[in-house]
């Protein structure tokens, strides 16, 4: 028997594109000679639909378009994700289909929790497990949740199968796929199952889906693994109700992998919502420059534009960095000083309204002038142009407020919202391995914001290896003060950290969305309050 795993691309909502994506997977499983087809979770209807499914129309939609879809699969066993209602009650459903008629149906029972997903808030649980045979072969499902979390009692329940069908939705983050063996290879270990997990591949909004589809035999060894971050039909020949063993290629280093999920997060988010083209401000900096490499990688040279912005503190060397750059890369370039503005904005703020630089802090206020300055006429350039800026702060920057509102945080789409400083370095070093695009002078200079004479980004702050440490600790790992402290860190710092990251907070709430890679991003997994007065240190 063969079976083929529909490992494709959803965009929430596009009911009809899905199902033709789905029915030309069957068309190419049954010219492979393949007997079944299963898809990911929610193949139907995209994932995560969110409060689309509060939407009768929407549900609706997805019912009668499996019912079309369902007559015309013939000759071949479809396994397809989707909501459906029964009884009044909503569910998150995987249905058989054979000979144009849906034979059975699995009703997840394991529903996905908060902080990512909360699932409880649109569907009911199912109760029962779901098995099917097929020439001989006794197959199980499972939806995600349901496998993942290692429920005991779903796992319990399938005593007499000998294929474990398992359709996900499961979002990348970095070692993810670690992830999913260790569990995997418990499961197996404990039945002696084969498990064949079909995940989706794709951009949705902040979330990347992975692919990464793969397959592990009752001896608990992997069998097949497909690619990440790319559709695919995969195909897989079983032999005595046994997976037969294709060559395993080594797995991509993660910096590799967080790389390729940047540049699909990009690409998807940029295509699916129909812009055009995508525009950056280039400094000469790293983060811009790691930005415009992604983007150029994801969405063409041709679709990438860039304009540097330079003022009187611009060095030389920021100017001559990115134009040597974008020469490289091929993309459109412009050059737009702000000083003649800044000088005007400024004059009128002195005179107009009697602001005075001094001691107190003020003194901050011409160096967010010019980060407005370039956030206006980056948006102007979208307004007219239709395309979308793309933001190049960092999670470091983010997380501690060393961005401003309206000005470097102006724009539709964060591309490193989830990336620490030191991994920007990372990944810098990763792409020039790829080819050299990224002058290696930008990588060696101590970062600024180049906002007034001789600054660094570490006039103020502790270095960023300190930093991101200590809000690797803090936000993905949920460590306490006394704990970062305990790993030898200064506690002033830890103080310092802890502190910009709550009093920011109301910063992070008017930015853009953008990539998740981590654990706890601050997009989907942190929930804190703007006003509050408990202290965390």
């Amino acid at each position: 028997m063969k079976i083929a795993i529909a490992q494709i691309n959803c965009t929430v909502g596009d009911i009809a594109g899905h199902a033709a994506k789905i029915l030309d997977a069957v068309d190419q499983a049954k010219q492979s000679g393949a007997d079944l087809v299963i898809t990911p979770e929610l193949a139907l209807s995209g994932y995560p639909p969110a409060d689309l499914l509060l939407r009768e129309t929407f549900c609706l939609a997805c019912a009668e378009m499996l019912a079309k879809l369902s007559k015309e699969v013939k000759d071949i066993t479809l396994v397809i994700g989707h909501p459906s209602y029964q009884e009044g009650k909503l569910y998150n459903t995987a249905s058989v289909i054979q000979d144009g008629n849906i034979v059975a149906n699995y009703r997840k029972r394991t529903l996905s929790q908060p902080p990512f997903f909360n699932e409880h808030y649109y569907f009911y649980p199912g109760t029962s497990p779901c098995h099917f045979e097929l020439d001989g072969i006794k197959f199980g499902i499972n939806i995600c949740a349901d496998f993942w979390m290692t429920n005991p009692a779903v796992h319990d329940d399938h005593p007499n199968i000998d294929v474990l069908l398992v359709l996900s939705a499961s979002p990348y983050r970095i070692d993810k796929q670690v992830t999913r063996y260790q569990v995997t290879h418990q499961f197996v270990q404990q039945t002696r199952i084969t498990v064949i997990h079909a995940n989706l591949v794709g951009g949705q909004d902040e979330l990347v889906f992975d692919g990464a589809s793969f397959v592990m035999n009752p001896q608990a060894e992997l069998t097949h693994q497909f690619d990440e971050f790319v559709e695919t039909i995969g195909l897989v020949e079983l032999q005595n109700d046994q997976p037969i063993k294709q060559q395993i290629t080594a797995p991509p280093s993660s910096t590799a992998s967080v790389y390729q999920a940047l540049c699909l997060g990009v690409k998807d988010y940029v295509r699916k919502n129909g812009f055009p083209n995508a525009i950056l401000g280039l400094s000469g900096g790293v983060d811009s420059a790691l930005t415009l490499a992604i983007a150029v990688d994801a969405l063409g040279a041709e679709n990438v534009k860039t304009v540097m912005m330079p003022s009187q503190f611009t060095a030389d060397i920021s100017l001559q960095d990115a134009q040597q750059m974008t020469t490289s890369l091929g993309i459109k370039h412009y050059e737009c000083g702000i000083k003649p503005v800044f000088d005007q904005l400024l004059e009128t703020l002195l005179a107009d309204f009697q602001i005075q630089s001094d001691s107190s802090g003020i003194n901050t206020m011409p160096e967010n002038l010019q980060a407005r300055i370039r956030g206006m006429l980056l948006m102007a350039i979208s307004n007219q142009t239709g395309a979308i800026v793309l933001t190049t702060g960092n999670k470091s920057e983010i997380a501690i407020g060393y961005c401003t509102l309206y000005g470097d945080m102006a724009g539709g789409f964060a591309v490193l919202k989830d990336v620490s400083k030191t991994m920007v370095y990372e990944l810098c070093e990763y792409r020039n391995q790829l080819s050299n695009v990224i002058p290696e002078r930008i990588i060696q200079r101590a970062p600024s914001a180049e906002l007034r004479l001789d600054q660094t980004d570490q006039d103020n702050l502790p270095p960023y290896e300190v930093l991101d440490a200590i809000m690797e600790a803090y936000v993905e790992k949920g460590y306490s003060a006394a704990e970062i402290i305990a790993l030898d860190h200064k506690e002033a710092d830890v103080q310092q950290v802890i502190h910009l990251i709550h009093a920011n907070e109301y910063k992070r709430r008017q930015g853009p969305i953008g990539v998740r890679i981590t654990q706890c991003d601050f997009g989907t997994a942190w929930h804190y309050p703007i006003t509050s007065k408990h202290k965390q240190y």
